[in-house]
């Protein structure tokens, strides 16, 4: 979601006449944020330093810090930055092209975009500004924000309460991303199976506006991220055997096999449920494969606990996963819980769970390395490894996202295209294959 929202920010002000150009010689300068873990506001800090270091603190040179950091710290930014200018939240990243200029104009003054819209805003039109995709797959932004309040989440207080586009303003955007050379779609949002259920729908089901997707003219593939188990009903399931478009390839959030963690966590499923689900999923779709999150070390989390975590990885058999050790954010519930899990076990335990995961994800490839898999690769671009007989190799992804390797003859652009392919060797976090097909 950042890196669509920094995509969009770099093309509103080309579109203004602004240039891309190096730290050295740049006038502006936009740092886009996350604050989901801790160290993302670490790096922010760093990064104003060596901007700082870089431009030798010139005050001609404006720069700005946007997104969830700067939703969260605000105008304290001013303080600690002489040059920082501009901060601008996740909603008020849309006004920022405007004030950026505004800034310019005017030299002695500063501008915070820090407040909440009650709606989803829609971004400047038009073709420049739109999501023109950098390469064969683009991202829709379908809402803002969320309404859950787990615990431990502070995107709630960053990006705001849950408000949905209007489906016809999505349905519009991936029709244009797809005009313009798209052959993959991942709609984005911090809960879309609630998409549509806030007083900003227009009555559109997430299931039903899958379907309309799906539908388009063009479209080859479709994804989407990030659902909530606890909001994913019969229709979103149903999805995954009916829509052909719709890859079987799904990241669905666990966080923790602990029902007593799940609980404090405030997630409102238990294992049992989650297990349901997704014995659900692949009964609609066989070949489904699952990605999840998954945080350690929450207050309170004992080794059993960890070890229901373990469990559930194995009876899930999770493909890959995003893996943290909990830390407070400012805000959030859980900050303010005791029973804090010492950092020395935190890190064992992540350690054995990555390990773990290791094993799975390895297994997990081997298995279609050993089965030979016929497959299908959106190509991304020129690929490092060689291939047999020495031809150029390209990077392609899977249905399933994974990057898979294959040698193509030289002296075409294949980027955009799909070709048909064979596993033949399964790296630790990749795929070889040779193709079977000829590009299209």
């Amino acid at each position: 979601m950042n890196v669509h929202d920094s995509q969009w920010l770099g093309r509103a002000l080309a579109t203004r006449g602004f240039t891309e150009a190096s730290l050295e010689e740049a006038q502006v300068v936009v740092v886009n944020t996350c604050s989901v873990r801790e160290k993302p506001e670490q790096k922010v800090i760093s990064a104003l330093g060596r901007i700082r270091q870089v431009t030798g603190g010139n005050p001609g040179v404006l720069v700005g810090v946007a997104g969830c950091v700067a939703q969260q710290l605000g105008e304290a930014f001013f303080a600690k930055e002489k040059q920082v200018r501009l901060v601008a939240g996740s909603d008020g990243i849309s006004g920022a092209p405007a004030a950026i200029e505004r800034l310019l104009e005017d030299p002695g003054l500063r501008l915070s975009l820090l407040d909440f819209t009650s709606h989803y805003v829609e971004r400047e039109a038009g073709p420049e500004t739109s999501a023109v995709p950098s390469g064969p797959v683009a991202y829709i932004n379908i809402m803002q924000g969320c309404d859950n309040f787990c615990a431990y989440c502070i995107v709630p207080f960053t990006r705001g309460r849950q408000k949905s586009r209007s489906s016809t303003a999505i349905l519009e955007e991936c029709q244009a991303v797809l005009d313009k050379g798209a052959r993959e779609i991942s709609l984005l949002g911090q809960n879309v199976n609630a998409f549509g259920q806030d007083k900003s729908g227009d009555g559109t089901s997430f299931a039903q506006l899958l379907r309309q997707v799906a539908a388009l003219p063009g479209l080859e593939r479709l994804r989407y991220v990030t659902p909530h188990p606890k909001d994913m009903g019969p229709e979103d399931v149903a999805a995954f055997a009916e829509l052909p478009q719709l890859c079987p390839r799904l990241h669905l959030p666990l966080q923790a096999g602990s029902d007593a963690v799940l609980k404090s966590m405030r997630r409102r499923y238990d294992s049992e449920a989650f297990l349901r689900l997704v014995e659900n999923l692949r009964n609609a779709r066989p070949d489904l494969a699952l990605s999840t999150d998954l945080i350690v070390g929450f207050p309170g989390e004992t080794e059993e606990d960890f070890q229901a975590t373990l469990h559930m990885m194995r009876a899930c058999d999770f493909m890959s996963s995003f893996s943290f050790i909990y830390s407070d954010r400012p805000g959030a519930r859980a900050a303010l819980f005791p029973d804090k899990v010492p950092a020395d076990i935190a890190q064992d335990r992540l350690l054995r769970l990555q390990a773990l995961q290791d094993e799975l994800g390895a297994r997990w490839l081997a298995d279609r390395k050993e089965a030979h898999e016929q497959t299908t690769l959106l190509l991304e671009g020129p690929s490092p490894k060689i291939g047999e007989g020495q031809e150029p190799s390209w990077q392609g992804r899977d249905p399933y996202g994974v990057p898979v390797h294959v040698p193509l003859p030289a002296g075409t652009d294949h980027t955009g295209r799909l070709v048909q392919a064979r596993i033949t060797e399964a790296k630790k976090h990749s795929l070889m294959a040779i193709r079977t097909g000829e590009p299209w």
